[in-house]
């Protein structure tokens, strides 16, 4: 059972990955501008990243594309899973960006080479701060309303590209207003520490979805409790699940009356699903019925572990 996704879905990601296109090539050109008429290890950096993030824009615009195809023979559950690699590309970018800024900045701080122009730097800066609070503003609402991988992960990177403006604003006013020598540089490598980091981050999660990771566990808990909520079912086990792009897959065995007719079996396992389509819009979901107290593969740990009791232990 699955309930389609909706409709504007691949409307939604396409329009926040090309407005991250649009973003990506004005901050490119005003950035390549700034770092030629400063010198700033700090911009230098921050045009990198921005680049990068023309790159990979591109690559999440394909991605969420093909990940918006529907299922077809070779691949039944769609196509979910491109977002994931998509997120995993950008995620190999932002470790080449943060290495070749840190590198850069380490030539600069033994170098003891010039800030020019700050206040082209700082105005170009503050052009950047506002575009992209404006492209975040739009991802986070793409975002509630698609779960999509490959968006969130370019999200992230946005996101720190506003404390990267920020940065190199600081860097500029101490290097040349305040007369703090090496400020620049230094300010180089914690914008390439931070990239490490929201790189870590986003890796962190496409592996979880490539690696089918198991849903959180107060999801799985709400999913317990909905089938809890009807009558006749005494043992819920062999519970799996996973998310592929935005569908969510769940699989459990459930214990039935042995001397219900497949109707009546039928028509309560209905209810179940009707229920688990409103708790989880868009959910594969897929059922096997035990007769009760019957017990199959008893070598099977997840057979033997009866989600009903953990659900009524817990405190």
């Amino acid at each position: 059972m699955r309930q389609n996704t909706p409709p504007d879905r691949a409307l939604l990601t396409r329009s926040a990955a090309a407005a991250s296109i649009t973003v990506a090539l004005l901050l490119v050109a005003l950035k390549a501008w700034a770092s030629w008429r400063t010198g700033s290890t700090a911009m230098l950096g921050s045009l990198a990243d921005s680049t990068l993030d023309l790159l990979a824009s591109g690559i999440t615009l394909f991605a969420v594309w093909f990940a918006s195809k529907p299922a077809d023979h070779n691949h039944r559950f769609g196509h979910g899973k491109a977002e994931a690699v998509a997120a995993m590309v950008q995620v190999m970018l932002i470790a080449v960006s943060a290495a070749g800024i840190a590198l850069r900045a380490g030539e600069h701080l033994l170098g003891g080479q010039e800030v020019e122009a700050a206040g082209e730097g700082i105005a170009v800066s503050a052009i950047a701060i506002l575009a992209t609070l404006g492209l975040l503003a739009w991802q986070r609402y793409v975002i509630s309303r698609t779960r999509s991988v490959a968006i969130r992960a370019d999200f992230a990177h946005y996101q720190s590209d506003l404390l990267l403006n920020l940065a190199v604003i600081a860097a500029l006013v101490l290097d040349t207003v305040l007369g703090l020598s090496g400020a620049d540089p230094v300010f180089g490598l914690l914008i390439a520490a931070w990239l490490v980091r929201s790189a870590w981050r986003a890796g962190s999660e496409a592996i979880e979805h490539l690696m089918d990771a198991e849903w959180p566990e107060d999801k799985r808990r709400r999913l317990i409790e909905v089938v809890a909520g009807h009558q006749g079912f005494s043992r819920l086990h062999d519970l799996r699940t996973r998310t592929a792009g935005d569908i969510d897959i769940a699989q459990f065995h459930i214990e039935m009356d042995p001397d219900l007719t497949v109707r009546e079996a039928h028509d309560m396992l209905e209810r179940v699903e009707h229920d688990l389509e409103a708790a989880f819009p868009g959910l594969e979901l897929f059922v096997h019925i035990d007769p009760r107290g019957q017990i199959d593969d008893p070598g099977n740990t997840l057979v033997e572990a009866n989600e009903f009791e953990k659900l009524e232990k817990r405190p």
